[in-house]
C-alpha cells in the first residue's frame, strides 16, 4: 500500500505542476485507483469525478463504448480501454482518463482471456501553444496471484502508467 500512496502522491503532484485534472474508468478494480487518488490530501484540486463501469452497459452509458466494439473485441481489449479512457476524459472535463478492464478472477478467464490479463489505457488531451493534442497509450498486462493481487497490481500499474505518461509531456 505505501507503493500505492507513493505513486498517487506523485500523481497528484505532476497533474498540479500540470494544472490539470484526471479521471478513471473502471472495471475489474472497481473504483480502486479513485480511491488510491483521493486517499491524498488535497486531491480535490485535480480530481473531480470517476465512473466505475464494471458491466458492459454501464461501459456504454457512462463513458461513450460502442456497442460494436464490445461485440467485436469485448471489455477486455486495448479497444475498450481506448475508448473508456477517452470518454471518461470528455464526460468529466478532465485532460487525463486512465481506464482499467480485466479478469480479476478466480474464474471468468479463457485460453485467449486468462485470469490476471488486464488492458490499461491512459488518454491525455491538452492545450500545446493553442493546439489541441491527444497521447493515447494502452498496454496489456497479466498479473499473478489471486482476485485481490490482479486488483491490486493493476492499480498500481496504471498510476505508474498515467504518471509516466504525463511526465513525457514537456
Amino acid at each position: 500500500m505505501v507503493e500505492i500512496e507513493s505513486l498517487s502522491k506523485q500523481l497528484g503532484d505532476a497533474l498540479l505542476q500540470k494544472g490539470w485534472t484526471v479521471t478513471t474508468a473502471e472495471s475489474c478494480t472497481g473504483g480502486g485507483i479513485s480511491q488510491a487518488i483521493t486517499a491524498i490530501a488535497g486531491s480535490s484540486s485535480y480530481f473531480n469525478c470517476a465512473f466505475v463501469t464494471y458491466s458492459n452497459d454501464a461501459k456504454q452509458k457512462l463513458v461513450d463504448v460502442q456497442q460494436t466494439t464490445l461485440e467485436k473485441y469485448g471489455a477486455v481489449s486495448q479497444q475498450t480501454v481506448d475508448e473508456m479512457a477517452q470518454g471518461a476524459l470528455i464526460n468529466a472535463g478532465a485532460q487525463v482518463g486512465i481506464s482499467v478492464s480485466g479478469i480479476a478472477g478466480p474464474g471468468g478467464g479463457s485460453e485467449s482471456k486468462p485470469v490476471g490479463a488486464v488492458w490499461i489505457a491512459v488518454c491525455i488531451q491538452y492545450l500545446l501553444d493553442g493546439n489541441a493534442k491527444t497521447i493515447n497509450n494502452s498496454q496489456r498486462f497479466c498479473f499473478s496471484g489471486g482476485r485481490e493481487d490482479v486488483r491490486l497490481s493493476a492499480i498500481k500499474a496504471a498510476l505508474n502508467m498515467a504518471l509516466i505518461c504525463i511526465n513525457e509531456i514537456k
